[in-house]
């Protein structure tokens, strides 16, 4: 990663089923470079359901927009070229992609199978609730679009732990696969909500099969070649064997080297269950900093009932930066997704702030907030202010921080610089009336004059003796504080 690098995860919800996304993505490298993105991340360019599939319907992961299956030749961003094209579009500026791999379940088989199943309590999915007994379920992967192209493996019940249809009468349930090995992943291997989290849904995959697990890793290694990504963005790995997600990391890093990039979605807002899965991986990937989201979120709903003071607590920013992945918001957490816990847009300058302009952490810019959401309530794009925090970031947001988070609505920190980028910054942040800190800027700037470089504040601001500035603050905004040029 190259020093204050940003992320963009680039797709929303409702990116249009027009399959030209590759093409836009392609047209955007050049622009993404001039404003500080560093690294890209896609959205899951594998065959779904169909052509209007967001990617998480994952239905065969080694056709990626070539073979026409699903009804559709392309997916829903476009075709294989496109995506090579853009891909190698992003390279020529420096960009890094990562891939969003879903490994959890398989959806849309082309047959289905009878075998033995139990119902289990969706509460509890330890719990039977029913005797064994045949159920018909869609299991059957062919791939007969395909035809063996790149490989011939085919998937069977055997190969998945869990499904939540039975064909044979349309009953909707849990049911976990009976048979010899058969079974959930050990309760330890994943999370224990629900008693047993490894059942998410569609057909769940069953990482104690040895033959899946050969072929896993052997199509992650055909595809970081044959699409020359630099790391993988992993979905649901809460719910996924942990043993089989340390297993695939090492594999990619042995065979592409140690600056393979991962970063995993592990989507709990309790610290310590985060630390924990690091801990049981060797801290050998980065997560989604969730808690970090969630009082961004507690914080843009509450108003000036929040206390800023707590809005770094219980993160990984702070409690393990080096592991963690910023974000304000990403597809699931947008309105009307599963995981809705959307920022409100008042507040979005100030959660984009408080990860673009501070020292720890690798924060991620969502597309959706860049450029807009589309769908039944559309929301408009924070572009504007994005890159002037963006710009922000790339020449100012160096070297030791020093923070005053100290009063419940008006909190701030400064960025002194560093050797390459001697001039640093001071942001400060309200969620209630104007306000001011008092901070340490340096004593070099003694005398000079410091401008509100977002336009929020039109005071000017004067160093101290001391290094020291008064730095203002609009109600309910933020202002991020630059030496004037003129000095």
């Amino acid at each position: 990663m190259t020093e204050n690098g940003v992320m963009m995860q680039y797709f929303e919800w409702h990116i249009e089923d027009d399959g030209k996304h590759w093409q836009r993505l392609k047209a955007d490298a050049k622009h993404l470079k001039e404003i500080g993105i560093t690294g890209v991340w896609i959205p899951p360019c594998f065959k779904g359901t169909g052509s209007n599939d967001v990617g998480y319907g994952i239905y065969d992961v080694y056709d990626l927009g070539e073979f026409d299956q699903k009804g559709t030749v392309r997916t829903k961003y476009g075709t294989k070229e496109e995506l090579k094209a853009a891909i190698d579009e992003l390279h020529k500026y420096d960009i890094q992609v990562y891939a969003d791999i879903v490994l959890n379940h398989k959806a849309g088989a082309d047959e289905t199978e009878r075998f033995m199943a139990r119902e289990v309590d969706p509460e509890n999915r330890n719990q039977p609730v029913s005797d064994p007994y045949e159920i018909e379920g869609w299991t059957k992967f062919t791939f007969p679009g395909r035809n063996g192209a790149y490989s011939p493996f085919q998937w069977s019940w055997v190969h998945f732990s869990g499904i939540d249809y039975n064909q044979e009468n349309g009953k909707k349930a849990i049911y976990r696969i009976e048979g010899e090995n058969k079974g959930w992943a050990e309760d330890d291997k994943v999370n224990n909500e629900h008693g047993n989290y490894d059942y998410l849904m569609y057909a769940d995959i069953d990482y104690a099969h040895p033959e899946v697990v050969e072929e896993t890793k052997k199509w992650a290694e055909w595809f970081v070649n044959e699409t020359g990504v630099d790391g993988f963005r992993l979905d649901a790995v809460k719910h996924i064997n942990e043993d089989f997600i340390y297993d695939l990391i090492e594999t990619m890093r042995e065979t592409f080297g140690e600056q393979f990039f991962v970063v995993g979605e592990y989507w709990d807002a309790d610290y310590s269950e985060v630390e924990g899965y690091l801990e049981d991986q060797n801290f050998n990937l980065g997560l989604v900093d969730v808690g970090l989201h969630t009082n961004l979120e507690q914080a843009s709903k509450s108003g000036d009932e929040y206390d800023l003071c707590q809005l770094f607590d219980a993160t990984l920013m702070k409690k393990n930066a080096s592991y963690a992945v910023t974000f304000v918001d990403n597809h699931d957490s947008q309105p009307g997704q599963s995981l809705e816990s959307y920022v409100e847009p008042w507040f979005k300058p100030m959660a984009y702030g408080a990860i673009l302009l501070r020292e720890k952490g690798y924060p991620c810019v969502f597309y959706g907030d860049y450029y807009g959401i589309k769908g039944e309530n559309p929301i408009e794009p924070q572009k504007e202010i994005i890159d002037s925090l963006l710009y922000v970031r790339t020449h100012y947001a160096y070297g030791e921080q020093k923070d005053y988070l100290d009063h419940p609505n008006c909190i701030g920190w400064t960025r002194l610089g560093n050797e390459a980028h001697p001039d640093g910054c001071a942001v400060v942040i309200s969620n209630g009336e104007a306000g001011y800190k008092e901070m340490y800027v340096g004593e070099k700037y003694a005398g000079q004059s410091f401008n509100d470089y977002l336009g929020n504040n039109e005071e000017t601001v004067t160093i101290d003796d001391q290094g020291i500035g008064r730095f203002l603050v609009s109600p309910g905004s933020i202002s991020v504080w630059l030496k004037d040029d003129k000095d």
